[in-house]
């Protein structure tokens, strides 16, 4: 019988789910053993194989030499089998057999170890055989560069590369690049090398982009000559342009260069023309127009890869035709085109021109000519409008123009042509081809057979209600005819059944209809009936009552905008999004300079994003931001505005890093067989805004290797636990957790630890959670908690907390409570000030003490600067409130008010109230269900918080208080006072809160009612509450006690004041004075009595001011009651009275007087100037005028000076240096020389260096004026090193010294030899060079030069002088000394 054909074989490695997962070597027939993988592993369990193992030295070199036998008899039978298969291929047509390489098995990421050896392997296919190179990183791996770490094979289309002792670095994204003349094809895999012990990196490098190697060339591409950020004006022409540099250049190789807008393909059109000249891209925008504004990208794309570079173009509006006119709309297409109409669509302009918009028109054009026809006759607020009217198979563009009180814009862009047919149509559409086009589409259709009469529409709907019309669509009936169908609309208000039908002329084509001029406010119901040839069909079932309204709802303002530096010319700008917005088409910006109030768009085309980058901001100057959301319903309100950002530049190059830090802590706080529930920790920082959510990542841990993460959550969770589903028992795994909020997602928190999932069983309950620390103060802290959601055995009964010292070590803990607590919370007392603790917290039950939560952060006992507590308030009317004030808010801060610390969410018996940064919680029926303790918590603080305990004693004390004040007595503003009026007049008064005009007032003196007469005279102004009673003078009658009753319906009040003794008789004595007062003020009189000053010449003045004065009044000056004469120092003019002292000296001393007069009266003022000090004061003006103490040079030396505006011996000097009065002589002096006062330091040195004063004294205190002689040294003459203090020479030997001068003018010098001076000759050589070195040479020194030497330098700033020894000797005496 004939053979069975055999199946070809494969070898390739499959797993359950058919997935090839790796290859298989075959086993060649001519294999050693003859045995297959498996009979040979049963082989190795025999004795006899065991006993043949142990022949060799070891097990590994057997196996060692196994291997080699097999991998030379593959390699054998694998190049006949591929030397057979070439000669086939040679007779075979080449071409037919060519193809693109392909990946048969592709290589597989590995996770090793730190030293072990990794293999990745690939098969691949294709023909010409590939080439195939490996990457690292983009970067190709060169064995050769890297003996003994890499090793590349290829054999039998297997290929391999084996990294020998993998390190760390070794961690990285590998790909292996397989192509011959058909292609290229690349396979990735990612190796990961962890350390041991658990230090395992747990994220993979980001693979670089680089370039890549084909057929031998590789292409670098470089973008340079970059356009920027680029501003135009509608109707400007604008090009985008980028020098492209691709290296090698080869002749006539094009690259591909595309364009892209808002990551949109650019195609060329009438509005945007592309050119690349061969190494640049250019991109002209034709007509400007705001649809142009966008994010334009360059793409220029080679073998060897691709590079981008993106910029953004603003577009503004152009200048309106009409002032106050709005900007045009922008972005006019066709939603919908049918027979009957065409649904267009706009968006709103961001400028409406200083007044609201109130609606838009739409024109039409039919393509082909230049008519445009005005669609609607009254504007339409909502940005879309169904255009009816259309001839079926024309082209047409549209066009939309905005108005408001001033005008109507430009109009906007036209739209694409659009044809009037249903898009069924379409598909069957043919065109006439001979005739020129009109715009118009000849449809053609079927001829008609005998037709039945149509069934009910279908699935009849309201796809679109505004107020202006109503959409409605259905489906055509099944069982329709061959003939073509139309259809009759019918409406009929709601709540009644007389159907009107609405197109009654010409029934619809279309299975779509858009219904005009109906009620605004009312509720109609819509039914459509079939209809052909043969009939009219049965109507279909009526729609809901529709009311006729716009059913999209403008979207509500966007939340807190955040402003956050970039560039020196942009902002960045995030935002929240709007709540509940429909259908969004996205959002405009507006910036305005602080102060200016004038804003200005940042975009003029929406964009859907909540962060935005606002450019062409000056800078420097300080801007602040709000923004407005958009849909076609309209456009929002306006945020609230940002606050101020200055514009600059911002550190780090501007990256913005809102986004919140990683959580931590990840505890699990229940576990079951499937299922994990975790918790943990707030992020150390939030980020700009508030956290909106947590996701959480999990991944599975197999033998101590982790896999890949898992989302366990898609929705972000709003607490800090959440529970992970569909795990594995008894599988360990890691989890991870991001914070989001409205800036983005952050990064991910680092690994947990490894959890097992088994489910828990132990009686006790789990742990406790989400610890949180507040109200910290120097001595207390409250502490609050949840219960564990692992509950145990039985329900958890209490609580106990432990406490220890931050750095105290674990056997510290001790426990805050004996007995288990039964709340959430609990406020610990007795902390030590300044101290830094933690807490944790246990839960208990029947069956025990649970396990521990985690510890909490350090937290130091110290109350922060500027806290504040809950205060407690009564008002006026009784009501009961609590408040609380933070002083140091943000604005992201909101005060959360809880009950037992849990938030307040009933309002019917509390009411909050909050204004700037102050709140406070209102109770509205207090009453005991109120008992209990009550906190505020302010976030975004620094943990500002308080919290009060109302007990029911403190409600029984607040409640008397509140019944007080809701029947108070009249309330005073002021009690009963007295004071004194014009003429010594007595008033009684005071000032009442609130009266009625009803209330009275009765007057008491005494225990007796007076009443109005000629003694008293009473007055009571019930608008401001003032009650008053006045006398003309006070008699030792009038001395007792006054009182002032008050009584305003059921309210009384009184004020008494108590006038006897000393009390009454001084308030009689200066009443009597303010009467005399008044009568001298009838006659000429002073008002301010006589007094001196002293001008800025030194002259004294004595002056006074006089008042009610004539022509006939006279004025007498008196000294030591002699009148003085009148002359030219003696004046009058605009009441005042003035006499000039100039040079004042002793004998000026004596007593002044003044004396007015004439037929009114006399008045007298008096002045003594004899007082030694009032004398004295005089002349420390004098001193006063000095000037700064200076210093100036002589010839004879240094001159200190100061000047004066007036010198009189009483003016006492004394000259000061280093706070010790001056001892003058001969070589210091002092004098004056006019209005000089000067100190003289003749031939000054170094010893005269230091602090100078001159000191003016009053006798009491002084004036003193200093100057600091040190900086005069600069310009001393000085001798600076160069001279030794002895020298010991030999006889016959040359002597030769020299040192260094300083001092300008250059110093004069002179030499001594014992006190001598000597001049220079051929023995002794003087020398003075350059100004600055002075040289002393003795040819051949004998015993009579020894003696003392000196140099005298000297210039007008001072003298100096450096001293040194001669001695010389013999050596023979030198010698015998010795001996």
């Amino acid at each position: 019988s004939p053979s069975p054909k055999r199946a070809k074989p494969t070898y390739l490695a499959v797993d359950k789910d058919n997935q090839i997962i790796g290859y298989v070597v075959p086993i060649f027939r001519e294999f050693a053993t003859g045995l297959s993988d498996t009979e040979e592993a049963r082989v190795r369990d025999t004795a006899a194989y065991m006993a043949r193992r142990n022949l060799f030295t070891s097990g590994l070199e057997m196996e060692r030499s196994e291997l080699i036998s097999r991998k030379e008899t593959m390699r054998e039978s694998a190049e006949r089998i591929t030397l057979n298969k070439r000669e086939h291929f040679k007779r075979m047509n080449e071409d037919s057999l060519m193809h693109a390489p392909e990946f048969v098995i592709k290589p597989r990421s590995h996770t090793v170890w730190e030293k072990q050896c990794v293999r990745l392997h690939c098969t691949v296919s294709g023909w010409p055989d590939p080439r195939v190179v490996w990457y690292k990183n983009n970067v190709a791996l060169d064995p050769l560069a890297n003996p003994g770490k890499y090793k590349i094979e290829s054999r039998y289309s297997v290929h391999s590369l084996e990294i020998n002792k993998c390190d760390f670095d070794d961690t990285a994204q590998y790909r292996v690049s397989a192509m011959n003349a058909q292609g290229e094809l690349s396979a990735f895999a990612s190796v990961v090398v962890k350390r041991f012990k658990g230090e395992i990196d747990e994220f993979l490098p980001a693979p670089r982009l680089g370039p890549v190697s084909e057929y031998g060339i590789t292409f670098q591409t470089h973008i340079v000559d970059k356009f920027g950020v680029s501003f135009g004006r509608e109707g400007e022409t604008m090009s985008l342009g980028c020098t492209v540099i691709i290296y090698p250049a080869l002749h006539r190789y094009q690259p591909e260069v595309e364009w892209y807008r808002d990551d949109v393909l650019l195609s060329p059109s009438k509005w945007t023309h592309m050119h690349w000249s061969g190494d640049r891209a250019t991109l002209t925008l034709t007509h400007l127009n705001k649809e142009d504004e966008g994010l334009y990208t360059l793409r220029v794309t080679t073998k060897s890869g691709y590079e981008t570079y993106s910029a953004y173009v603003f577009v503004r509006d152009a200048d309106a035709e009409v002032e106050g006119a709005p900007a045009a709309p922008l972005d006019v297409r066709c939603l919908d085109a049918n027979k009957d109409y065409i649904i267009v669509a706009w968006k709103q302009p961001a400028v409406d021109g200083g007044s609201s918009i109130l609606g838009y028109f739409v024109d039409r054009c039919e393509v082909g000519t230049t008519h445009w026809i005005q669609c609607n006759d009254t504007p339409v607020k909502f940005a879309r409008f169904p255009v009816t009217g259309l001839v079926e198979g024309r082209s047409y563009i549209f066009r939309v123009r905005a108005v408001n009180k001033s005008g109507i814009s430009r109009p906007s862009r036209v739209s694409e042509p659009v044809a009037a047919m249903d898009p069924a149509d379409r598909a069957r559409m043919r065109g006439s081809t001979s005739a020129p086009w009109t715009g118009q589409i000849i449809v053609t259709e079927e001829e008609p057979a005998e037709g039945i009469v149509p069934g009910k529409p279908l699935d009849l709907q309201v796809t679109e209600a505004t107020k202006n019309y109503v959409v409605l669509s259905w489906k055509p009936p099944g069982e329709k005819g061959l003939e073509g169908v139309m259809y009759y609309v019918e409406k009929c208000v709601s709540g009644t059944d007389s159907w009107q039908r609405v197109n009654t002329e010409i029934p619809v084509k279309s299975p779509r209809f858009a219904l005009f001029d109906l009620a605004e406010g009312k509720a109609y119901r819509f039914r459509v009936r079939c209809c052909n040839s043969a009939g009219v069909g049965e109507p279909s079932d009526p729609t809901e009552a529709t009311t006729v309204g716009d059913k999209l709802d403008i979207p509500s303002a966007p939340g807190k905008v955040i402003p956050t530096r970039n560039t020196d010319t942009s902002v960045v700008v995030s935002w929240e999004a709007s709540r509940d917005a429909k259908e969004l088409v996205g959002y405009y910006i507006e910036g305005s300079i602080v102060g200016s109030n004038v804003w200005e768009p940042c975009n003029n085309k929406p964009v859907n994003v909540t962060r935005f980058i606002c450019h062409g901001l000056i800078t420097g100057e300080k801007y602040v931001f709000r923004v407005r959301a958009v849909n076609a319903a309209g456009i929002s309100q306006f945020s609230q505005e940002s606050e101020a950002v200055e514009v600059k530049a911002a550190i780090g190059g501007g990256i913005l890093h809102a986004s919140p830090a990683p959580p931590y802590g990840i505890t699990v706080l229940e576990c079951v067989r499937d299922s994990m529930v975790l918790a943990w920790k707030q992020p150390t920082f939030i980020g700009g805004a508030d956290i909106t959510g947590y996701f959480v990542d999990y991944r599975e841990v197999i033998d101590g290797v982790p896999g890949k993460w898992h989302e366990a959550n898609i929705k972000a969770v709003s607490e800090r636990a959440y529970r992970v589903s569909d795990l594995k028992e008894n599988k360990k795994y890691q989890f991870q957790v991001r914070a989001a909020n409205m800036a983005g997602v952050g990064i991910p928190s680092l690994p947990s630890n490894t959890f097992l999932c088994e489910e828990w069983t132990i009686a006790v309950p789990g742990p406790p959670y989400d610890l949180q620390i507040r109200e910290v103060r120097n001595d207390s802290l409250v502490l609050l908690w949840k219960p564990p959601v692992y509950q145990g055995r039985d329900p958890v009964n209490g609580f106990y907390v432990d406490i220890k010292e931050a750095d105290a070590p674990e056997e510290a803990w001790r426990g805050v409570n004996t007995k288990a607590l039964e709340k959430t919370y609990t406020k610990i007392k007795d902390l030590k000030e300044g101290e830094k603790y933690v807490f944790r917290v246990r839960a208990q039950n029947k069956a025990g003490v649970g396990k521990v939560s985690d510890v909490t952060e350090p937290v130091p006992a110290l109350t922060k600067p500027g806290t504040k507590e809950i205060v407690v308030d009564v008002d006026d009317d009784g009501v009961i409130s609590l408040n609380f004030e933070c002083g140091n808010m943000t604005p992201d801060s909101k005060f959360v008010w809880s009950k037992n610390y849990e938030e307040i969410t009933d309002t019917s018996r509390l009411s909050t109230e909050t204004k700037g940064t102050k709140s406070k919680v209102v109770f509205n029926r207090p009453g005991e269900e109120d008992i209990g303790v009550y906190s505020c918590l302010v976030t975004h603080t620094d943990g500002a918080s308080s919290s009060y305990t109302l007990s029911e004693e403190e409600l029984k004390r607040l409640l008397e208080i509140s019944h007080d004040h809701k029947f108070p007595i009249i309330p005073l503003k002021s009690d009963l006072a007295v004071e004194l009026l014009e003429k010594g007049r007595v008033r009684f008064w005071l000032q009442a809160e609130k009266m009625s005009n009803n209330g009275k007032v009765d007057y008491v003196f005494n225990d007796n009612v007076v009443s109005q007469g000629e003694k008293y005279k009473m007055n009571f102004d019930k608008n401001t509450g003032v009650i008053e009673m006045t006398m003309e003078s006070l008699t030792p009658a009038d001395e007792g006690t006054y009182t002032f009753q008050l009584q305003d319906g059921k309210a009384t009040n009184q004020s008494s004041l108590v006038l006897i003794g000393d009390v009454f008789k001084q308030l009689q004595k200066e009443s009597e004075f303010q009467r005399k007062e008044y009568f001298r003020k009838q006659g000429p009189h002073f008002i301010e009595y006589l007094s001196w000053e002293v001008t800025p010449e030194c002259c004294v003045v004595l002056k006074c001011k006089v008042g009610n004065m004539k022509k006939e009044t006279s004025a007498l000056w008196h000294k030591d009651r002699h009148q003085i004469k009148v002359d030219e120092h003696l004046g009058f003019a605009e009441g005042v009275l003035k006499l000039e002292i100039a040079q004042i000296s002793k004998k000026d001393a004596g007593v002044y007087e003044v004396i007015l007069k004439d037929d009114r009266g006399q008045d007298t003022s008096t002045l003594n100037l004899t007082d030694q000090g009032n004398f004295v004061r005089i002349f420390i003006f004098a001193a006063n005028s000095s000037t700064p103490l200076k210093i100036t040079s002589t010839d004879e030396g240094i001159r200190l000076y100061t000047f004066v505006s007036y010198y009189n011996d009483l003016l006492q000097v004394t000259w000061h240096y280093k706070d010790s009065a001056i001892a003058f002589s001969d070589r210091i002096k002092s004098g004056v020389v006019g209005e000089q006062l000067w100190l003289q330091i003749k031939e000054p040195t170094e010893k005269d260096m230091g602090k100078y004063a001159i000191e003016f004294y009053d006798g009491k205190g002084g004036l003193r004026r200093t100057v600091d002689l040190s900086g005069q040294g600069e310009n001393r003459a000085r001798v600076a090193g160069g001279l030794p203090d002895v020298v010991t020479i030999q006889e016959g030997k040359a002597l030769n010294l020299t040192c260094n001068i300083s001092g300008n003018p250059v110093p004069e010098v002179t030499w001594l030899k014992n006190d001598r001076e000597i001049t220079s000759d051929e023995h002794c050589i003087l020398k003075f060079e350059s100004g600055k070195f002075a040289s002393f040479t003795i040819t051949g020194v004998n015993t009579s030069d020894s003696g003392k030497y000196s140099i005298l330098v000297k210039n007008k700033y001072g003298t100096e002088s450096g001293d040194f020894t001669v001695s010389v000797f013999i050596p023979e005496e030198a010698g015998s000394k010795k001996k």
